[in-house]
């Protein structure tokens, strides 16, 4: 007997904000903690700016409109940072 198992990729939730890092929460439970340093465009960002931000889609992604960024989840779950040309690659 086959039994259908359907997997769907996380979604994100919420987005929370402290002095250098960034916590996602997911729609399975988990939350994940990414240091600012990865993505220097939120790192620049104030307060406000950084508190403006969207889902994409249905939560595969984030948008920050007024700091031109936007972040996938799936990015985020390999461990990808900003890979913008011209920029260092935080690991």
């Amino acid at each position: 007997m086959r039994t259908l198992t359907l997997e769907t990729d996380p979604l994100a939730v919420d987005v929370i904000f402290s002095q250098d890092s960034f916590r996602v929460a997911l729609d399975d439970g988990r939350e994940l903690s990414v240091p600012l340093a990865w993505f220097p465009r939120l790192l620049r960002g104030t307060p406000e700016q950084l508190r403006n931000w969207e889902l994409i889609g249905r939560g595969e992604g984030l948008h920050w409109e007024d700091l031109d960024e936007d972040i996938s989840v799936a990015g985020l779950l390999a461990g990808r940072g900003d890979q913008a040309p011209g920029r260092s690659r935080a690991a």
